[in-house]
């Protein structure tokens, strides 16, 4: 899966001379927490999140007036706020990749390029949501995290066997173990009982971790 067939599109973007309220407002009513900072030409010169306006936010100990408040928001504008290195991704980048990228620089979002346009940002939350799909989470069945030895073929041996019995794998992940050698394999099954699963898949792996009905949603 690429990035360009998750990220959020078209997408919203302010200009270096948006005030402060404006991209504020502009968040709130899009229900966003950042924006990418473009100038006239269309060409990505920085990014604002929603963490940077309230870093800049008058405490609620001010002593300032309403109207001396408003007055003095208004004229920050987005330029001396925005984080002007931009780390960005390609629609073709690789969606694990975003992720990485984004976890390595602890940040929550990455504008999409295509060439110097911007085309659509990839956030957590899109992220998140695309973890729900991978493992199933809305869909009902048998929930099992075994753990087995990293040797080719256990994977293909423990769905074949799920197969033989008449089970159908919906969502499958694989995660590092603890153990050197060992690794942790998520998957949901359905058409299967609890009973019938850990029968079939007892001689393909070391150890059953968890194994849970889910209901989904």
């Amino acid at each position: 899966m690429l990035v360009g067939e998750r990220m959020s599109k078209p997408v919203i973007t302010v200009s270096p001379e948006t005030s402060m309220p404006e991209a504020f407002n502009l968040m709130h009513k899009e229900h966003i927490r950042r924006l990418p900072v473009v100038d006239k030409s269309g060409m990505l010169v920085g990014i604002v999140a929603e963490a940077d306006l309230l870093k800049a936010s008058p405490s609620e100990g001010t002593t300032l007036s309403i109207h001396e408040m408003k007055y003095l928001l208004n004229r920050i504008v987005i330029s001396h706020l925005m984080t002007r290195k931009v780390i960005t991704v390609t629609e073709d980048t690789p969606i694990e990749e975003a992720a990485r990228i984004m976890a390595d620089h602890e940040i929550g979002g990455l504008p999409v390029m295509r060439g110097s346009e911007v085309v659509g940002i990839i956030t957590e939350t899109i992220l998140f949501r695309n973890f729900l799909e991978l493992m199933g989470a809305r869909q009902a069945g048998i929930r099992v995290t075994a753990e087995v030895p990293n040797t080719p073929g256990e994977l293909a041996r423990l769905a074949q066997a799920i197969y033989e019995q008449g089970g159908n794998i919906l969502s499958l992940g694989t995660f590092q173990g603890e153990i050197l050698g060992k690794g942790l394999f998520t998957f949901k099954v359905e058409g299967m009982t609890q009973k019938a699963i850990e029968a079939a898949i007892q001689p393909f792996v070391d150890k059953i971790v968890d194994i849970r009905s889910t209901s989904g949603s």
